[in-house]
Parts: structure tokens; sequence; C-alpha cells
């Protein structure tokens, strides 16, 4: 049986823009809900910023950069700041959490201005993960683990990020319009080990796509179709029992398929959502411990809510959702996966040959999308 690597063409020449994910530097400029970060900001203008800020090589209070793209924050430093909160944006944290992010330029270390610059409703990212799904796609800009690949090069859905001529390749060999989302539908169900097998059969890439694009679906919780993700009737998780106003514990029973956080009581869960693993970790855990409040007493980031936000409660269940869609959607694909395997495909060979690879430098840079002033540092125009 062949292997599914077999002169299967690498992520990076499909997608060959991407940068390394950034760097935040301090713990307490994301959160999982926004009223904590505005109360984090306020107590670091009331109290000694120097300690309370976490300084780093990269940054200090002050600290003089440029603002991120689509972000306007005062040219002055930290330590001379006066003024609120910038509104905190929604920002995917790892493979699955939707966190809240200060967008400041100057607390974030390494915060990537290109990404933020192509960021926009049309705009979705492929994430690399260190291990099992290769990608997970977002709306959201994402904080890795792995390297970012945007799907387009610009904003407004402008210049797609893929290989020059693959499209119109794969189209002929398909005898298909083979368009960007189609390909990223395509690599988000196949991708694996960061290469991904290409099909030369129309029938198989239109099943491909299909399954494809309910998987991004899933992945960007409907931020493409204006519809939430949800499972059939009859399967839906519900809170059974309140959730306490500071749930210790996590726990899954399978007898009940009910998920008990704390005293309170989730059900039906469907095994393979508590199941679900990302990293390593289990990603209902890893969830919960991020907003159980165990940091350090004192430090910005042990700012939270009191008690048990109800806007958590309705994210836990949205993710449950998530989990179980995709598990199902994984089972799917291993059918078309032994279909792709037996089939002809279009290898890394037949595209060298075509004349798509290897793809031209220019292409793995980012684009010039400059179409406006940006403030660099000291309230001067940033050039690119």
């Amino acid at each position: 049986m062949r292997a599914v690597s077999d002169d299967a063409p690498l992520l990076d020449d499909l997608m060959p823009w991407s940068t390394a994910p950034p760097r935040f530097g301090r713990g307490w400029v994301m959160a999982p809900d926004s009223k904590s970060l505005r109360a984090r900001w306020d107590a670091l203008l009331r109290g000694e910023r120097e300690t309370l800020f976490c300084p780093s090589r990269s940054r200090t209070v002050r600290s003089v950069v440029a603002q991120l793209p689509g972000h306007p924050a005062p040219s002055g430093t930290l330590a001379d700041e006066r003024g609120p909160c910038p509104d905190p944006v929604r920002v995917l944290h790892g493979p699955y959490d939707q966190q809240w992010l200060i967008p400041d330029n100057r607390l974030l270390d390494a915060a990537r201005p290109q990404l933020w610059r192509v960021a926009d409703h049309r705009q979705v990212f492929a994430v690399e993960q260190d291990s099992g799904s290769a990608v997970v796609c977002t709306a959201l800009l994402p904080d890795g683990p792995g390297r970012i690949r945007p799907l387009y090069r610009r904003p407004g859905g402008v210049e797609p990020n893929v290989a020059p001529g693959l499209l119109d390749h794969l189209g002929k060999r398909c005898e298909r319009e083979v368009r960007a989302e189609d390909l990223l539908a395509w690599i988000t169900a196949f991708c694996a080990g960061r290469v991904v097998p290409l099909p030369a059969s129309g029938e198989l890439w239109d099943a491909g796509v299909e399954l494809g694009r309910e998987m991004l679906d899933v992945h960007t919780r409907g931020a493409r179709t204006g519809t939430r993700p949800r499972l059939p009737g009859g399967r839906r998780p519900y809170v059974r029992a309140p959730l306490p106003d500071r749930p210790d514990s996590l726990r899954y029973d399978d007898q009940e398929e009910a998920l008990f956080v704390g005293e309170g009581r989730i059900s039906p869960v469907p095994r393979e959502a508590w199941d679900f693993h990302a990293g390593g970790v289990r990603v209902l855990q890893a969830w919960f411990d991020a907003r159980k409040g165990t940091e350090q007493a004192g430090a910005l980031a042990a700012i939270g809510p009191a008690a048990w936000p109800q806007e958590w409660t309705s994210d836990l269940l949205e993710l449950i959702t998530v989990l179980a869609l995709l598990s199902e959607l994984r089972a799917r694909r291993t059918e078309l996966a032994a279909a792709l395997d037996a089939g002809p495909r279009t290898g890394a060979a037949e595209l060298r040959a075509a004349g798509v690879l290897p793809v031209p430098p220019s292409a793995r840079r980012p684009a010039s999308v400059l179409d406006h002033p940006e403030e660099g540092p000291g309230g001067q125009f940033a050039l690119l």
C-alpha cells in the first residue's frame, strides 16, 4: 500500500508565505474574558508599572514602537500612558481556545505586524500544529503553536497565498475550476505531517473539498457562513445542573455521557469530545485549566472574574460541539484517504515538470499591502 507522503508536495510549497507565531512575552496581556484585561490595564497604570509590566529584552514601559496595523494606539510610551485600555480583540490561543488580547504593540514582544495587516473578514489563517491534526484554520488572529499561513496575501481577499500556477494546473488535472478556497479546504482535510497529497481525479477532488469545507466551517466557528456549528437535536449539550461560581475540577462520566464542571453538569457530551487531544493534551482539560485562576497573587495575570461568567459556559458548550463535529468529520476522512491512496495523484515531480515548483522566492515574502499611512515610532509614518 502506497504511503500517503510518497511524492506528495509540501504544505510549505503550496502556501508559500508563512510567518512564525506571535510572541506576546507576558501572559497578562491575554485572558479568557475581556473585562479582566481592562482591569489589568487599570491596575498597571495605578501601580508600579516597571515591575507589573514584566519587562523583557524586547519591551519595557519605555519602549517606543510602531502601532499595530488597524489598531491605533497612543504614540507615547507606557511609562507616560494615562488613557483607557485599547478595546480587546478575540484571538485563537493554541488550536481551539478562543481568548482575548489587548492589541497594543507596546505590550507585545513580537506581534508579527504582517499578520495584523492582512487580518480582515475575508481572511483565514492555516496554523501548523506540533502533533495530531496537521493544520487548524481560524478567522481569528492565532498565536500558534506552529507557523501561520494566511489564505490571502493582501486585505480584502486579494492575491491568494498559493504557489503561482498551482490552481490552473490542478484545474486541468481534475477538469474543474479550482479556487484558493477549494485548495485550503483540501489542505484542511488531508494535510498530514506537513505534506499534502493531491488527487488527479475530479470526483475525488469534489468529495475532498466538500469534506474540507465542512471542517473549515467548524474550525472557524461559522465565521465565513454566519452559522455557528450545531449538533443535531437530541445530541446537543445542555447545562443540566448549574455551574458553581468557582469550579475547581473537571471530570467525565462515561455512563451518563456527562461533563462535570465542579458540581455543575453538562450533557450529553460524546466520549469523542472528551477524548479529543491536541499537542499531547486533552483539549477540554486545557481549556478549563486556563480558567481556574491559578496565577500567583499580586501579579496582573491574577486579576480575573470573581465568579464563573455565563459567557464561559456558552464558550464551553460551543467547544464541546466543535470537538464532537471534528471527530465525526475525521472518521469520514478515513474513507476518502483510502481512495486517495489507491488512485492517481498529482505529485511534486509533476508540479516541478509543469514549472509550478520550485516556488519563486517572491511568493515566500509578504506582499506590500500599505495602502494608507501607518504610524511608526514617535508618531512618524511607517515605510514598507
